[in-house]
């Protein structure tokens, strides 16, 4: 009887070990720490770690350490970039770095009031709710009330507006604690997140409708499933290349956010194996959605143009070459809320 020999094929590294070479590779190698976009990609990398539960090694956040130390005499000098540093400090301790810095951090900017300069309330919201981790309570008794009058607005999100759309996932992060308490939102709430996943879908955008479908699982609903079967397609897209973003964007974000979805569905978030030498992410190209060319089409039937989809439908399948049709007919498939949100989408006037 033959034996069987083992081909020593190299075993693929654990999750810990990839997050430990993803945290490695943001804090040292893409960016230096003086430019405010470390501050915003470190921010979002820690921010969804924190809150995809990840199991970090003992020594992951030995690369934050210097910056840690310094993060009073920073936020001292640089109190505009107020939360990123409250965001960054919080979560490194909550994923387990020894230290107490954040709350002094957060007894400075409450008793500074930063948040009373804030034009947004989203990042009002941001701020009152990164200061809420370390017990300071907020100073607008009002906030609540217009964050939801905004979430509670469905029209607003029928009609495609990326700021909008980024702003309503975020109110519903900073409402859920993201995810660890059901937020109390209102049926126009969640019809006003079919809608930003609906326009998600049909441009395409995985980085959106990744968070909306976070956000509709914060929220306590179930995304479509056309929807996460395809963001489940989609994030073995990714290529993870031993180099740097050389000053322009790349698909980190994407990645990111993918990742932090895939973690809230059980499947295997962040692949790819991370090179120590450097790090890009690159995604490849996804087939083109069929929005714009709704909108710049329905924009030329002028008064031909209805509210209804049945009969708007055959018109659209007519002159949609066949890859946009049948991600329209997703779209149609995949909500039961689309009639409603078509009729907003087309500003028919009638």
């Amino acid at each position: 009887m033959n034996k069987v020999v083992p081909i020593g094929l190299p075993k693929r590294p654990g999750l810990a070990v990839r997050q430990a070479l993803l945290l490695e590779n943001f804090a040292l190698n893409r960016r230096d720490s003086g430019d405010v976009y470390w501050l915003k990609e470190n921010a979002e990398l820690l921010n969804i770690l924190r809150n995809s539960g990840a199991g970090l090694l003992p020594d992951a956040l030995e690369v934050y350490a210097t910056f840690y130390d310094t993060l009073e005499e920073r936020l001292q000098f640089f109190p505009q970039y107020y939360r990123f540093l409250l965001s960054i400090g919080l979560d490194l301790e909550d994923l387990g770095m020894t230290g107490d810095t954040g709350a002094r951090l957060c007894q400075r900017v409450a008793d500074s009031d930063y948040a009373a300069a804030e034009l947004s309330d989203l990042q009002r919201a941001e701020a009152r709710h990164l200061l809420a981790r370390r017990g300071q309570a907020g100073s607008d008794p009002q906030l609540n009330g217009r964050l939801h009058d905004f979430i509670n607005t469905p029209q607003t999100f029928a009609l495609p507006n990326k700021k909008a759309a980024y702003e309503l996932t975020h109110i519903v992060f900073y409402l859920s604690d993201y995810g660890r308490v059901v937020p109390d939102l209102a049926p126009e709430a969640m019809i006003s997140l079919e809608f930003a996943g609906l326009l998600a879908w049909l441009d395409q955008d995985v980085d959106l409708l990744a968070e909306v479908c976070i956000a509709i699982r914060f929220a306590g609903g179930t995304p479509g499933r056309i929807w996460e079967d395809w963001l489940s397609s989609e994030s073995a897209g990714f290529v993870l290349l031993p180099d740097s973003p050389d000053g322009g964007q790349d698909a980190y974000h994407e990645y990111l956010v993918t990742g932090w979805w895939a973690s809230q569905t059980g499947a295997a978030p962040f692949p790819g194996i991370p090179d120590r030498r450097g790090l890009s992410i690159c995604r490849v190209a996804a087939a083109r959605g069929p929005l714009r060319s709704i909108s710049e089409y329905m924009f030329r039937l002028g008064d031909a143009r209805s509210s209804d989809w049945g009969q708007m439908r055959g018109l659209l399948q007519s002159v949609l070459p066949e890859d946009e049709h049948r991600i329209l007919e997703g779209a149609a498939a995949s909500s039961d809320a689309f009639d409603e949100f078509f009729h907003g989408f087309a500003r028919a006037g009638n």
